[in-house]
């Protein structure tokens, strides 16, 4: 995890004894493995959330790429449902960005 190698650990070993004394030392490593255990419990908890939240945006864009129509249809169908559209030429204008949207794709 650290890269510490025995020698490291002796020397840390030896000074932790030195400064807390015999009587502590199980204590504080006691301590010290719950902590990790604590920490690493936090972080795979994190972990599983931000999966979870990814998970839902990808569901939702899947779910967006299902729902978008080809822009030319999209057209079709709002000029069907409202003919009075097409009184406003807006029709050709929206017809050249659907072509540029599938030109883009293609």
């Amino acid at each position: 995890m650290f890269d510490l190698g025995l020698q490291e650990l002796i020397v840390i070993f030896v000074v932790a004894l030195l400064l807390f004394g015999p009587k502590k030392l199980p204590e504080l490593a006691y301590a010290l493995g719950k902590t990790m255990n604590e920490i690493k419990r936090a972080f795979q908890g994190a972990k599983a959330e931000m999966e979870k939240e990814i998970n839902e945006v990808k569901d939702t864009v899947e779910d967006v790429k299902k729902d978008l129509k080809d822009p030319l249809k999209l057209k079709e169908e709002l000029f069907k449902d409202m003919p009075q559209l097409s009184d406003l030429r807006i029709d050709k204008h929206i017809e050249n960005v659907a072509r540029k949207e599938i030109e883009k794709k293609e």
